[in-house]
């Protein structure tokens, strides 16, 4: 097997999340006996960073949210003739853009919210208050990120008149998004499928269902021991389970995903909601995908190789 070439850190709000994962893909190239190098990756100087290492390094790409997962890194190594880990650069920009990722959708089976797009600089109390009265409570989310980053519920006109008490404050941790969604917000269990290739065949391993402490299924939830629970294989209808796994399936062919994707839904009882694909889920000591594959016999190391031989395709 060719050399591994590490990709970790990034400059974003999941820098903690790659470095997580970064850790543990180092244990198990150590135990595979696969030598490897790291490059801790910062977006002013990677494109002469990369410039350093020959391409007959597979490059293991660690990186999360902007710059990790988002088609810019993975454009970057294509450029330079470089094999890498999951997703080429255009299915990481769709998956990673929650409105392309539904408007590719649009023609399945898959079934989705009702989401209204807007820039940074629609973000008034008026247009907040109109889209409450055309969808109900609504969910605020920047369309280009994941961990739960910057999510807001809004169940009332209360809760907005409180968020523009302050808006500086409340925008700041926006300020590397620019583009939002304003989707309607539904109350229903959190649920979660991840997808393997086996020899260029996507197969959706497990349902899970996500229970947690907050208010909903946010950083701290998903990355904090103790936070929520895993209910794995999930307890619902087993209608809802088989679409869960059709769906991921679907999602992760369409977005043109590579090696491995965990695609996210929320279900009310009645009806199942795809919310967003992840191309690159987290491999960190309680990630969802490495545990769901412990279900199916699996072991961590097993995934890594499978990921780094799909890379080689």
């Amino acid at each position: 097997m060719k050399k591994i070439l590490l990709l970790e850190g990034g400059c974003n709000e999941e820098h903690e999340i790659s470095l997580k994962t970064s850790s543990e893909v180092k244990k198990s190239l150590k135990r595979l006996k696969i030598d490897y190098k790291v490059i801790s990756v910062n977006p002013e100087n990677f494109k002469n960073k990369i410039k350093i290492f020959n391409n007959d390094y597979i490059c293991f790409n660690a990186l999360h949210g902007p710059y990790g997962e988002d088609g810019q890194i993975q454009k970057i190594l294509e450029d330079n003739n470089f094999h890498f880990t999951h997703s080429n650069s255009s299915s990481s920009k769709l998956a990673f853009d929650k409105d392309l990722t539904k408007l590719k959708l649009k023609d399945t089976k898959v079934t989705f919210i009702e989401s209204i797009v807007i820039d940074k600089d629609q973000i008034s109390m008026d247009k907040f208050i109109d889209s409450f009265n055309r969808i109900g409570a609504f969910v605020l989310k920047p369309v280009n990120s994941g961990s739960s980053f910057g999510i807001k519920i809004f169940k009332s006109i209360t809760d907005i008149e409180n968020y523009f008490i302050d808006l500086d404050n409340e925008i700041k941790i926006y300020k590397n998004h620019n583009r939002f969604l304003l989707e309607k917000y539904i109350k229903g269990r959190e649920l979660t499928v991840g997808v393997i290739e086996n020899d260029k065949i996507a197969k959706a391993i497990e349902v899970t269902e996500i229970i947690y402490k907050n208010a909903f299924f946010d950083y701290k939830a998903k990355y904090s021991k103790g936070y929520s629970n895993h209910v794995l294989p999930a307890e619902i209808p087993k209608e809802i389970y088989e679409s869960c796994l059709l769906f991921a399936e679907i999602a992760h062919e369409e977005i043109g995903c590579k090696g491995v994707s965990r695609s996210d839904f929320i279900f009310d009882n009645e009806n199942l909601y795809f919310l967003e694909i992840n191309s690159q889920p987290g491999l960190t000591p309680i990630s969802l995908v490495p545990e769901q594959l412990r279900k199916k016999n699996i072991n961590f190391d097993m995934l890594i190789k499978k990921i780094i031989e799909a890379s080689c395709d």
